[in-house]
């Protein structure tokens, strides 16, 4: 496990030697709130980020009903991912406020993994609590450490046979690295300079959330979070504005999978 960093370490700028990115959630929003800055710089350089959350974040808002609130958050995500370059979205329907941990969420995740063969991958913080302050929510934690396991899942045929055999999504271990946003370990760090003001614009299409969420002005409160979150970040990233990850490599796994193939 990372340590804490004080005040004065220097975060690692991260990989640059990608293609592809999936980046999985619990809710529309969590994106946003996290990374978005870092996305839109991406997909301004080519790569490819696409995006699944596990729920449609159909609880989260007190006055809507669910069957009403799922399709508005849905399409408020959409339009959200357009903004920083995503257009594959999905949602694998999970319920909001109770997504489990276990293997019925890391085969989802896993079968992801597989179809997009992402060379990084993203979460959310998975931890109990956000830097041992607030609590976290059970879905963070649920769909966080799910994608940890579901990254190695995802490459070992033996684990879900069934993604092979009825869905012929082969194994994918080309997966290098698991980049996890809002954890209060930062190893790394993504200039958020180029993309800062989408990922302003790309938190306001969340807006009926926003507007439950807050009595401030909506793009007044996503441009003091998301800049002041950026900027706190500079002191330890160059002086620049950036958004902070913690990194876990899977070369080693990869490595381990590989060797056993070739042994087979």
């Amino acid at each position: 496990m990372t340590e804490p960093l004080n005040a004065n370490d220097q975060l690692t700028p991260m990989p640059e030697d990608w293609q592809r990115a999936l980046a999985v959630v619990a809710h529309p929003d969590d994106l946003e709130y996290g990374c978005s800055a870092a996305i839109a710089g991406w997909t301004d350089g080519g790569r490819e980020v696409s995006y699944l959350l596990a729920s449609r974040g159909e609880a989260g808002i007190d006055t809507l009903d669910p069957a009403t609130c799922g399709p508005l958050r849905e399409r408020e995500q959409r339009a959200s991912a357009a903004v920083v370059g995503v257009s594959s979205v999905e949602f694998l329907d999970h319920r909001d406020g109770v997504i489990e941990y276990g293997t019925a969420l890391r085969r989802d995740i896993a079968a992801a993994v597989r179809r997009h063969r992402p060379e990084l991958v993203i979460t959310l913080n998975h931890r109990d609590t956000w830097g041992g302050v607030a609590w976290n929510t059970p879905d963070h934690v649920a769909v966080g450490r799910a994608t940890l396991d579901a990254v190695a899942d995802a490459g070992n045929r033996w684990i879900f046979p069934e993604l092979i055999e009825e869905d012929a999504l082969e194994p994918w271990d080309g997966v290098r690295w698991v980049a996890v946003a809002g954890s209060s370990s930062p190893t790394h760090a993504a200039d958020a300079t180029a993309g800062l003001e989408r990922s302003v614009r790309s938190l306001l299409e969340h807006r009926t959330y926003i507007e439950v969420l807050t009595q401030e002005d909506p793009e007044k409160y996503c441009r003091e979070f998301l800049t002041g979150n950026a900027q706190s970040v500079a002191p330890r990233f160059g002086g620049k504005p950036a958004v902070p990850f913690e990194v876990f490599s899977r070369c080693a796994v990869a490595t381990r999978l590989t060797s056993r193939q070739e042994l087979t």
